[in-house]
């Protein structure tokens, strides 16, 4: 593994395997009366968030405390990019405080990647999202509250072998599908695509996964759903005719988590349009949605990125 964090396609499958099991020993730090280990004690991160974020932002924060790193949060609406600066004179400013390490959202496909090009080995970078390209804790994460729900723990060697799982929504346009199906096919699972054909990947060869319009054809087959957020501007650009259309062919209403079996899961990397993706009623009462363990679970999945990418030989206990 590189000194950052860009794309699990980056990853190597051991590689993938190594942070999900590093994620099991830090979800038992997470268990602790006081959550706290001295690992990246004298360490700096800077978080750069140029889109809106709740979960990631938070988590990433509370992952970084929790290793005994210091946090500094980089105001990007009142910085001096407002001012004219570029954002790789930006970075090159807090590289020069000392950080070491950089996590950055941007709305921008592939700036992670040209910042830890232009950074070099340090210091790291860590996407938290970027465009329409990828999120690879959000990837992690969801590997990870799999597995954890099939086996307990990811253990040394994660498998997700015998798993079908089907991703439903805007795949098009989605940074989470694309490090989901990366993340989930490289632990053995296999993948099923269900979108409109607006909303399908325009290059579908790239895709190691199967792809289908009719949601009701394939929903039998699923051992795990995993929801994506519709977005009102796909609305406006016409890509779904209406949002009726749209739940009645691809939203999870109570009809349709009446027929799965019950130990099917239902995940969304959040945040959920309540009535859209899913119905309240399923949200709010059906067993096995698994919504609330995947944002626990980012605490953990982050802890391990940050202390694979910055441990300095400090035991994790």
């Amino acid at each position: 593994m590189s000194n950052h964090l860009i794309d699990l396609k980056d990853l190597e499958t051991d590689e993938i395997k190594e942070l999900l099991y590093l994620t099991d020993r830090f979800v038992e730090v997470s268990q602790r009366p006081i959550p706290k280990v001295p690992a990246l004690r004298g360490r700096t991160i800077a978080t750069l968030f140029f889109e809106d974020s709740t979960r990631t932002r938070m988590s990433f924060d509370l992952a970084a405390n929790r290793l005994s790193a210091d946090v500094l949060e980089f105001p990007t609406h009142t910085s001096s990019l407002s001012k004219g600066e570029s954002i790789l004179d930006t970075v090159e400013t807090i590289h020069s405080l000392g950080v070491d390490a950089l996590i950055i959202r941007h709305y921008s496909s592939g700036l992670p990647r040209k910042i830890a090009d232009e950074v070099g080995a340090a210091p790291s970078v860590i996407n938290a999202g970027d465009g329409s390209n990828a999120h690879p804790t959000q990837g992690l994460l969801d590997a990870y509250t799999l597995c954890q729900h099939f086996h307990g723990l990811a253990g040394s060697d994660a498998s997700l072998s015998g798993v079908h799982i089907g991703i439903i929504g805007d795949v098009k346009h989605s940074r989470v599908a694309r490090s989901d199906v990366h993340a989930y096919t490289s632990l053995g699972a296999t993948v099923t695509l269900v979108a409109p054909k607006s909303l399908q990947p325009s290059n579908p060869e790239d895709w190691p996964v199967q792809i289908c319009e009719d949601l009701d054809s394939v929903l039998p087959t699923f051992d795990a759903v995993g929801l994506l957020r519709i977005q009102n501007e796909r609305m406006e650009e016409g890509l779904v005719p209406s949002v009726d259309e749209y739940i009645q062919r691809y939203g999870m209403t109570e009809a349709r988590a009446a027929d799965l079996r019950d130990e099917v899961v239902i995940m969304h990397p959040g945040p959920v349009n309540r009535g859209i993706e899913i119905a309240e009623t399923v949200l709010d009462n059906r067993k096995n949605v698994l919504i609330k363990q995947q944002v626990t679970n980012g605490v953990p999945v982050r802890m391990a990125v940050l202390f694979r990418l910055l441990g300095s030989g400090v035991e994790v206990d």
